[in-house]
């Protein structure tokens, strides 16, 4: 069921944001593998990436969920899923180069989050890749330690 649901607008620099804990002291310059960038997400302690299509401002909306939500993966181009621990209760969501202190913050209850990251209209991009209608979606539950997987393949047209 979902408890929370939050938007932003982030500005998806070198073609990624990051969800990460409010005290992850980690970057992602080594997670970021040949592998990584064609699942489009890398991970390292409390940090998820998430690649993006553009290199500019994207829509990506975050939900808070009790429990495993249902999902149709018919409407989305690309799903992975992963682990994300937040013992802080803070979750920052913010561009790769956005001012840390200023980013956006998600108060939550602490301990190992599952992430389900959706993205969407990945081949809607111009010609010239600034304008597109691409959007992400990451939902949220507390639940075990998984491995990280690719539920859903993006193939490009």
């Amino acid at each position: 069921m979902l408890k929370e649901k939050y938007e932003f607008e982030l500005f998806a620099d070198y073609h990624q944001f990051y969800l990460q804990d409010e005290q992850a002291d980690c970057d992602l310059s080594d997670s970021w593998t040949e592998q990584a960038s064609k699942d489009l997400f890398a991970i390292a302690v409390g940090m998820i990436g998430i690649g993006t299509a553009r290199n500019l401002d994207v829509p990506v909306t975050v939900e808070i969920h009790n429990s495993e939500p249902e999902n149709d993966f018919d409407e989305w181009d690309h799903v992975i899923e992963c682990s994300v621990d937040i013992p802080s209760g803070k979750i920052v969501v913010a561009g790769c180069t956005d001012y840390f202190p200023d980013a956006a913050r998600i108060s939550v209850e602490s301990g190992v989050y599952r992430a389900r990251v959706f993205y969407g209209e990945l081949d809607s991009l111009s010609a010239d890749g600034c304008d597109g209608k691409d959007q992400y979606k990451v939902a949220l539950w507390l639940g075990a330690t998984i491995n990280p997987k690719v539920i859903k393949r993006h193939i490009k047209n």
